[in-house]
């Protein structure tokens, strides 16, 4: 009865803060709303027995996914107003695709079908005596289907390469560092002894020493010839 509770519970916040994710006008409150629902999910997750999914989901997608978006939203400066402005000339296009996903899943759904174990699994979920959630799952995507998670992680890879070509820009004038200068600086480290309890009232403010000058270079004038 307890756990029914709880499900019905979480799984009504769950709902709730989606909506609120796609229908926030503030990008940081939808930002907000969906680690909320991230939180909810974990919760579902653990009253289903999947400890190790609700950690995962926890840990990457709310440690990491949902506060990366946040700083992102945070500290860029976009003009919604004119992200906006298009809405309208693009509403059209946009409901033929959701349509399409519509269909797909109102298929998917209609095609599924549950196994003649499925009522003896949910009353044991776990897969053996003394196998974790951890070690099962560490099993069935490293031997079943370790080709789709290494192409996963090949789609992945080529993702973060793209973004990194496409917001890469060469601005001209900007200073980089040069870790072979400063290692080949000269008289621009000094090692001395410093007494214990010594600070910057005894010893001052130590700055490395400028840089010699350069001797005046020698022109000879072209219009004039020979010495005088």
């Amino acid at each position: 009865m307890i756990a029914a509770l709880a499900f019905y519970l979480f799984a009504a916040i769950l709902i709730a803060s989606a909506v609120m994710v796609v229908t926030a006008r503030n990008p940081v409150h939808s930002v907000l709303f969906l680690i909320l629902a991230f939180f909810n999910a974990a919760a579902l997750f653990l009253i289903a027995g999947a400890e190790f999914l609700a950690m995962i989901l926890v840990i990457v997608y709310v440690g990491a996914v949902a506060v990366l978006f946040l700083f992102v939203v945070m500290m860029l400066d976009i003009d919604f107003a004119q992200l906006r402005e298009g809405f309208q000339r693009y509403a059209p296009f946009g409901a033929v695709i959701g349509g399409i996903l519509f269909l797909e899943l109102a298929f998917v759904l209609g095609s599924w079908s549950f196994a003649d174990s499925a009522d003896d699994l949910r009353l044991s979920p776990n897969p053996g005596a003394g196998v974790t959630n951890a070690e099962a799952l560490g099993r069935i995507l490293y031997t079943d289907y370790v080709y789709l998670f290494q192409a996963a992680g090949m789609v992945l890879l080529v993702a973060m390469i793209g973004a990194i070509v496409l917001t890469h820009r060469d601005r001209p004038g900007t200073r980089r560092q040069s870790i072979a200068d400063q290692v080949a600086r000269a008289n621009s480290i000094s090692l001395e002894k410093v007494p214990v309890g010594a600070g910057v009232k005894e010893l001052g403010i130590r700055r490395p020493p400028e840089p010699a000058a350069e001797p005046p270079r020698v022109t000879h004038d072209a219009g004039h010839g020979g010495h005088h």
